[in-house]
C-alpha cells in the first residue's frame, strides 16, 4: 500500500521537502471510443446520488446551480462541503462521499455555475466571488451553517476564496493539489485573450483530455477506471459550444483573480493534501520559456504555502499525482478522516 508522508508545519518551522522525481511508464496507445453526447449540462450522465437544483441569477440570466446533498445513516451531526476542480465535477468525489458517509459526515457536493450539471449563461462574468456566494447561498438553503470546506484543484482555490469571504462558514479546510497557492500574473504569465482561449478549449476531445490527464495528473500511469471521467468531459465538449466559453472563461479567472495574497488571513485550520508526483503548473503553457523555467507545480508551493496559514498542516502522498482521492482512495479516506476528526475535537 502506498503510504503518505504527514508534515505538521507551524508559523515559524522551517521544514524542507525535496521534490521526487518519477519517469512516466511507458503507456500502449489505445483506440479512442466512440463519445457520447452527454449533453451541455451533462443531462445524460449519471451521479451517484439524486440531483437537485438551486436557481440563481446571473446578471439578468436564470440559472440552476445543480448539486447532490446526501445524508448519512447515523449522522454525527458535522457537515462536509466538497468543492470540485475545473476538470472534474461532483459525480467525481463518489469515494470521498462514500467515506464520509460511513464516518456520518452529511455532505454536501455543488456543480458550480458554468461546470458540469449547472448552467453556462455565455454572457457571464465568471468570479471566484460569484461562485463563493452561490456556494454560501446553497449552504443556508439546505439549512448548513459551517462546514468542513474541502476543495480540489481549482476548488482548492475556491475554498480559499470561500473562507476568505465567509469565515464563519468554515470550520476548516482540506486543499488538495489547490490551484491559487502563488499568483501566476505576478510570476510573469501573460494574459491570453478570451477568444484564443475559446479557441484552445474547442479543440479538446477525448484524446487530448486522456494525455493531459495521463502526464499531467496520473504520473504516466494508467488505470481503466479513469475513462469514465475522460468520457465525461469529451462527452460535454461534444454537446455545444457553451462549455468551451464557459471552459475558457474559467480559466481566465483562475489567471487573473489571486488568492495567494490572502493565506495568512485564513486564520481556520488548514490542511494541505497534496501528490507530490503532480506537475500541474497553471499558465506554465502560455508563459514565455524564461517565465516557464522559474514556474513551480503544486508539490514545490505547497511547503512554503502551509507555512503561511497561521494553523497549517501538510500531508504530502509522496508516490500520488493531482488527485490522490481518485488514484487511491484507500490511501486517501483515511487520512482525511483523521484530518477532520481532529478539527472536530477542538
Amino acid at each position: 500500500m502506498k503510504t503518505p508522508t504527514f508534515l505538521r508545519i507551524l508559523p515559524a518551522a522551517a521544514i524542507g521537502l525535496a521534490m521526487l522525481t518519477h519517469p512516466a511508464a511507458a503507456q500502449p496507445d489505445a483506440p479512442s471510443p466512440t463519445v457520447e453526447q452527454f449533453g451541455v449540462d451533462l443531462e445524460r450522465f449519471e451521479y451517484p446520488w439524486p440531483v437537485e437544483t438551486m436557481p440563481v441569477q446571473i446578471g439578468d440570466t436564470e440559472g440552476q446551480m445543480a448539486f447532490m446533498d446526501v445524508t448519512p445513516d447515523v449522522p454525527n451531526g458535522r457537515s462536509v462541503v466538497l468543492l470540485h476542480g475545473k476538470n472534474f465535477c461532483g459525480a467525481t468525489w463518489h469515494d470521498t462521499v462514500e467515506a464520509l458517509l460511513a464516518a456520518g459526515y452529511r455532505v454536501l457536493v455543488p456543480d458550480q455555475i458554468g461546470f458540469c450539471k449547472s448552467s453556462k449563461p455565455r454572457e457571464a462574468q465568471y468570479t471566484f466571488a460569484m461562485m463563493a456566494a452561490f456556494t454560501r447561498e446553497l449552504m443556508e438553503r439546505q439549512g448548513i451553517a459551517d462546514a468542513a470546506v474541502i476543495g480540489h484543484s481549482t476548488g482548492g482555490m475556491l475554498a480559499m476564496h470561500f473562507a476568505h469571504m465567509y469565515p464563519g462558514a468554515v470550520r476548516q479546510l482540506v486543499l488538495i493539489n489547490p490551484l491559487g497557492l502563488t499568483d501566476r500574473m505576478a510570476e510573469g504569465v501573460p494574459y491570453v485573450p478570451l477568444s484564443k482561449l475559446v479557441e484552445q478549449e474547442r479543440a479538446k476531445g477525448y484524446d487530448e483530455i486522456r494525455k493531459y490527464q495521463l502526464d499531467t495528473y496520473y504520473h504516466g500511469q494508467w488505470e481503466p477506471r479513469y475513462d469514465r471521467w475522460v468520457r465525461m468531459l469529451a462527452g460535454q465538449y461534444a454537446s455545444g459550444d457553451a462549455v468551451a466559453y464557459a471552459q475558457a472563461k474559467t480559466s481566465e479567472m483562475i489567471l487573473t483573480q489571486p488568492i495567494s495574497q490572502h493565506l495568512e488571513s485564513l486564520t481556520m485550520p488548514v490542511t494541505l493534501m497534496v501528490g507530490m508526483l503532480d506537475t500541474t503548473t497553471f499558465g506554465k503553457g502560455q508563459a514565455p520559456q524564461d517565465v516557464q523555467r522559474r514556474l513551480r507545480a503544486i508539490p514545490a508551493l505547497a511547503p512554503d504555502a502551509a507555512r503561511r496559514f497561521p494553523d497549517g498542516e501538510l500531508i504530502a502522498f509522496e508516490d500520488l499525482g493531482h488527485s490522490p482521492q481518485v488514484e487511491a482512495p484507500d490511501v486517501f479516506e483515511p487520512r482525511l478522516l483523521e484530518v477532520l476528526a481532529r478539527a472536530d475535537a477542538r
